[in-house]
């Protein structure tokens, strides 16, 4: 490497991300010394790594994404955002007026409520806090929340001891993200509290239908909630890989690009 003090902004800004790879973990002190650039610079490097989710802002430094398996919603929201959006806009033609429906925690069912908005007796049941703050600006939207174990970093309630208030509701589809989906595990989450819970929902929902983005195929979390046979649909974006794809469909589940 160049004399570190003569690098350009997104060459530091490289070489930091290269470090917090290796490392797991920078602090802002020795990044200032080792670049020989102020802590002020180092500051605003680490806030432009953030706001890119490359890396999760600590105070006096930063560490990977690695050292969160199971990422804050608010770092979750800003990745991958035009995905998302696409996938959420999608999912939300194929909700009709008048149904029930169930929508995980995710940052992906979180885009999808937000095109919900203009729906009319239609029933959500989420265990999503941030779905619910979003559905509240949809007056033709009932939403249900079933009681659970409060999680703050996910804003969600986790826990099956509440899902006797769901008893005698028909939900049609049910939208589920995923840390990862592969042929042989299906959907995985990182949490085995959170594969529980959406096993759960999974079997009260006559549809499955996975929403998630490309970045997710081939990934792999502790603990499946739903085997292949399980799913109905996954709604992806265009980024997937074919071949994985490819191979989905030939094993019976509607897989739609947009």
């Amino acid at each position: 490497m160049k004399n570190a003090s003569l690098l350009y902004p997104e060459e530091r800004r490289s070489e930091i991300l290269n470090r917090v790879s290796r490392a797991g973990r920078v602090s802002v002190v020795d990044l200032s010394r080792e670049f020989g650039v102020s802590p002020v610079t180092i500051r605003a490097d680490l806030a432009y790594l953030d706001r890119e989710a490359r890396i999760i802002r600590t105070h006096g430094g930063a560490v990977s994404l690695g050292q969160s398996p199971e990422l804050s919603l608010s770092l979750r929201r800003r990745q991958n955002i035009s995905e998302k959006d696409r996938i959420g806009a999608f999912a939300a033609t194929l909700v009709m007026n008048g149904e029930a429906i169930f929508l995980d925690t995710s940052s992906t069912a979180l885009a999808l409520a937000r095109h919900l908005k203009k729906h009319h007796e239609l029933t959500v049941v989420t265990n999503g806090l941030a779905v619910a703050q979003v559905l509240l600006e949809a007056p033709g939207v009932n939403v249900v929340i079933p009681g659970g174990l409060l999680q703050r970093d996910t804003l969600s309630l986790v826990g099956t001891a509440g899902l006797s208030l769901l008893d005698g509701y028909n939900l049609q589809t049910g939208f589920f993200g995923a840390h990862g989906f592969t042929l042989r595990e299906g959907l995985t989450d990182v949490s085995a509290s959170v594969a529980e819970f959406k096993a759960a929902l999974r079997v009260r929902c006559r549809q499955v239908c996975a929403i998630f983005d490309h970045t997710k195929w081939g990934a792999v979390g502790l603990a499946s909630f739903a085997a292949m046979d399980q799913i109905h649909q996954i709604i992806t974006d265009d980024g997937a890989p074919a071949e994985l794809v490819e191979q989905t469909r030939k094993n019976g589940i509607h897989v739609s690009l947009v």
